[in-house]
């Protein structure tokens, strides 16, 4: 028996080392079995999995150009001013729970273990979608790791009685599962709405802001002043270089770049090994600026390759496996549809946001200081920007993203003291993390059991709500978005 279930670990193990955390590879295996249910001849799946597959690795290697090209920055801001702080990023928060959890002696593969019971619970609660009224599945398989990692650190600082206990895993699985689930089919409508039915929703840090951000975006434009939305503005006169994202996002960049960069001088850079000696700082400066905007086009490039590829097989599961279900992708996806322009003015005030945040942190002598990480400031603002134009235009573009950044800050200081994070040096760091999770964890430790019965109960009751507000189009959005549209604007008309 021992032997079976070893054997039984081990190929879990695999799977989860090499497919399931590995996005590239679960995207491809989703498309793979979607075309093989499709019925679809040997050589187009194989085409499909090269094509999801390269296309995801593509994302990534934009995505971590764009992180390499802000380090110097981020380590700058922390060196030159003598910053010894907590790092609000999804990697760093990672690894401060697996420091944590080998202090306390816990192996970090309880982490994995808790993942795959809270993967398998939002299956289920898709599978039974005629009662949960769930239409999403969570892919983001790095995106999960980061997230068990944080979830199993709340629950167990909420329920330290519990440590080694089946219940732990137990309550754990129960939340996580219940918010990948609830938060991914919160972001369907809005999804639908920016990429015209494309068939996927957003899985990843801030599911939960998006939603509201988009309600709240949609109310701004609501009134008699409509704000334009990005795409629109077409500017007139030597202004029209900005017509051109890959222009405006390097010109954007290199002040937004070179101001700090400038802060930090020349000698600290090439002190600290990012400027070769002798190499002209201007140049340095310049090529910085101009490589966000090529990192850029190279993951917008990446979502273009295998966006198609998943929207395309994933009707075979939505079909034969679980009708009507969509999958729950990575949020740099959205930034191929909308304007590409929202992607760096979310960056831009999200970080000034961010920025202002840490200075009131420092000015109030704050006992824990937070130092901004690149994944909040970009994927977190960049995300929320894309959505609150395409609902509210420029002024919501500009303004949720602001706001975003203040919270990603406050509350990762508030939480990550609290629960201790803070003394291994990180933070998730992101929207949903720094705002509902803190929430969550309050209700856990002052309310015990009854918090958690709050929160599942409050998380199960959302997608019941969306569902009666809406029951004529509420599954159709999914199902046929053509005809969902056809029986919105009937709507409008009347």
């Amino acid at each position: 028996m021992d032997a079976v279930l070893d054997f039984l670990l081990s190929i879990w193990k695999f799977f989860a080392d090499n497919i399931l955390t590995q996005p590239a590879y679960f995207i491809g295996l989703i498309v793979v079995l979607g075309y093989i249910l499709l019925r679809r001849p040997w050589y187009e799946v194989l085409s499909g999995f090269v094509k999801a597959t390269a296309g995801y690795l593509i994302l990534i290697v934009g995505a971590g150009g764009l992180v390499g090209n802000f380090r110097p920055i981020l380590v700058g801001l922390r060196d030159r001013f003598n910053l010894d702080a907590m790092v609000i990023d999804p990697y760093f928060g990672q690894n401060a729970v697996q420091a944590g959890l080998d202090a306390m002696g816990t192996a970090f593969s309880a982490v994995i273990v808790l993942l795959l019971v809270a993967f398998i619970f939002n299956i289920t609660l898709v599978a039974f979608k005629k009662f949960t009224k769930m239409r999403a599945i969570f892919t983001t398989g790095h995106v999960q790791v980061q997230q068990a990692a944080t979830a199993f650190w709340l629950v167990l600082f909420a329920f330290p009685q519990l440590a080694d206990s089946t219940w732990l895993l137990v309550i754990m699985g129960l939340l996580l599962g219940l918010y990948w689930a609830v938060g991914t089919n919160l972001t369907v409508k809005p999804t639908q709405d920016l990429t015209d039915g494309a068939g996927f929703s957003i899985a990843h840090q801030q599911m939960f802001g998006l939603a509201v951000i988009s309600k709240l975006a949609e109310k701004m434009n609501s009134g008699k002043k409509v704000s334009k939305k990005l795409e629109d503005l077409n500017f007139p006169g030597w202004l029209s270089i900005f017509n051109e994202n890959l222009v405006s996002t390097a010109i954007l960049m290199t002040l937004f770049f070179g101001t700090i960069l400038l802060v930090l001088g020349k000698d600290y850079l090439t002190t600290a090994g990012f400027l070769g000696a002798g190499k002209s700082f201007f140049f340095y400066i310049l090529t910085t600026s101009l490589n966000f905007a090529v990192y850029l086009a190279i993951l917008q490039l990446g979502v273009r390759t295998f966006v198609t590829e998943l929207s395309a097989s994933f009707r075979g599961i939505s079909e034969k496996l679980l009708p009507g279900a969509v999958p729950g992708v990575d949020c740099a996806v959205s930034y191929g549809f909308g304007s590409p322009n929202a992607v760096t003015i979310g960056f831009l005030f999200g970080a000034f946001g961010q920025f202002l945040a840490i200075g009131a942190l420092i000015l109030l002598k704050s006992p824990v200081l937070v130092v901004a990480g690149f994944v909040p400031v970009f994927f977190d603002n960049a995300t929320i920007a894309v959505f609150a134009n395409n609902k509210g235009g420029i002024r919501a573009a500009m303004l949720f993203p602001f706001i975003a950044g203040l919270l990603q800050v406050f509350g990762s200081a508030f939480i990550a003291s609290w629960v201790g994070l803070a003394a291994y040096g990180g933070y998730l760091g992101m929207l949903d993390w720094a705002v509902l999770w803190p929430v969550f964890t309050v209700l856990m430790k002052f309310l015990s059991y009854a918090g958690v019965v709050i929160i599942v109960v409050f998380l199960v009751l959302i997608p019941q709500l969306q569902y009666r507000a809406d029951k004529k189009n509420y599954f159709l959005i999914t199902d046929d978005y053509e005809a969902y549209k056809a029986n919105k604007e009937k709507e409008l008309r009347v």
